[in-house]
């Protein structure tokens, strides 16, 4: 056996300065959801350009995540971090300077496209990093971002909304970004790329991120345009033409970007449906809740944020319960309760709409999708082999971000008639969609989680 290389002196430090870039990437979904309504009143943004804001970044964001892991596979991960990390400061310079819709849905997808070369760039980095016990500290502190994340988006996305203004949003990542980009120069270690190293999959990547930006294209249409229109079938329809293309590719491909085969196992199906599921969930809550108090109640900005601190408190409670009783229960009692809180939670203002039930019901609902969070990548994670968990782990990843784009685009068209006019039927709409969702997901859930491990059961105390 040989003996490990010897630990980086500043590996903890470079770890926090990995944990802010990655916070960064995390916040800018829920930091921009607060500033929505204000960036539609000034630059004059159509309901649909409104739905890109966030749709382009996750779109982006998950559509090219694998291929940013392979190309840190190929030049090595230091250069592909500070890449991204130097592209996502320089859109966010650019979108905070944005005076048109077609210069901030710009800087938006360049943002997604530097998160997508960092974040898996980063992990990686975070694992040759550490070994042993002080791996699985770092991993859970990396993990825990997800969380502090949302709390601190909520918040932040109203002070600076609030105060100096919405292109603050994206202005305060220029110097954070800047400051870890010259320490991370000076402070990673230089990286050996690897030996057979891997071709990278453009091909893919271009096929999935087209197909899926057709399907949210066509969900974004159908608020104005319907549902059983023509040209939402024909975007549909060229949609799964583009993803059966990319699962002919996947198969064919020299180096392809995933195994399309873990898929279709049980575990890693279920995860996939819960990370998607619980996103998509999460946006509808963000997206909802921010128009209502902004637009139907003229409430402020750092009021909304202030409003929201209770959704993202709730989602961490409930990713904490479930990490303790997950080993004990087994992945399916959680995931359906998960799936049944967020459907009692979104229908709560979906019968009454009350600002006050607004709040209770998003923080019920958040307690739910934290829950399913944790079974997700438990489940897809859990029960495959050593040599699959980075590819499932980033096929989690990519299902992550592609929730968010679908719920974005689905609940946007959905309460199009109050994001656009005077109506609260809009809200009330997307509030029965988002709960009838959860629970018809609660009923998938049910049949399609694995039930608990006995093996793994019996290996859980030591984690």
């Amino acid at each position: 056996m040989t003996s490990p290389a010897p630990a980086h002196p500043l590996r903890w430090r470079i770890l926090g300065l990995l944990g802010v870039a990655q916070l960064m990437l995390i916040l800018d979904v829920t930091v921009v959801a607060i500033a929505l309504p204000h960036i539609e009143t000034d630059l004059g943004l159509s309901r649909q350009a409104v739905t890109w804001t966030v749709s382009a970044y996750t779109l982006a964001f998950g559509g090219l995540m694998l291929l940013g892991g392979r190309t840190a596979d190929l030049i090595g991960a230091k250069r592909v971090v500070l890449a991204g990390l130097l592209i996502f400061t320089a859109a966010s310079l650019v979108t905070g300077l944005a005076g048109s819709a077609g210069m901030l849905l710009g800087g938006r997808v360049a943002q997604g496209v530097g998160a997508a070369m960092l974040s898996p760039a980063a992990l990686s980095l975070v694992v040759s990093l550490f070994d042993g016990d002080e791996r699985n500290r770092a991993l859970g502190v990396w993990s825990a971002l997800g969380g502090g994340g949302a709390a601190l988006g909520v918040l932040l996305g109203g002070a600076l909304t609030a105060g100096p203004g919405w292109p603050w949003v994206f202005y305060v990542n220029v110097p954070i970004g800047l400051v870890i980009i010259l320490a991370l120069a000076r402070m990673l270690p230089r990286q050996q790329a690897a030996k057979p190293r891997p071709r990278l999959d453009v091909l893919g990547a271009l096929l999935v991120t087209a197909s899926s930006g057709a399907l949210i294209y066509a969900l974004i249409r159908a608020g104005d345009d319907g549902w059983l229109t023509a040209a939402t079938g024909w975007l549909v329809l060229l949609a799964a033409t583009g993803y059966l293309a990319f699962t002919v590719r996947q198969k064919t491909a020299v180096s392809p970007m995933m195994d399309v085969s873990l898929l279709v196992r049980r575990p890693v199906a279920t995860g996939t449906f819960l990370i998607l599921m619980a996103t998509a969930l999460m946006i509808a809550v963000f997206f909802l809740g921010t128009f209502y108090f902004q637009h139907g109640k003229d409430y402020g900005a750092l009021r909304t944020g202030l409003l929201f601190l209770p959704v993202a408190v709730a989602t961490m409670f409930g990713a904490n319960l479930t990490g303790r009783m997950i080993a004990r229960s087994g992945p399916r009692p959680p995931a359906v309760a998960g799936l049944l809180a967020a459907a009692a939670g979104m229908a709560l203002p979906a019968l009454s709409l009350h600002p006050l039930n607004v709040v209770i019901g998003t923080a019920v609902a958040g307690a739910g999708t934290g829950a399913m969070f944790v079974v997700a990548s438990a489940t897809a994670l859990g029960q495959v082999a050593p040599h699959e968990s980075g590819i499932a782990s980033g096929i989690v990843s990519t299902f992550h971000e592609f929730g968010a784009s679908l719920g974005a685009a689905v609940i946007s068209s959905v309460a199009a008639a109050s994001l656009t006019g005077d109506t609260f039927d809009g809200f009330t709409d997307g509030f029965v969609l988002a709960a009838v969702a959860a629970a018809v997901g609660a009923l998938a859930a049910a049949a399609l989680t694995p039930p608990r491990d006995r093996p793994a059961r019996a290996a859980s105390p030591g984690t």
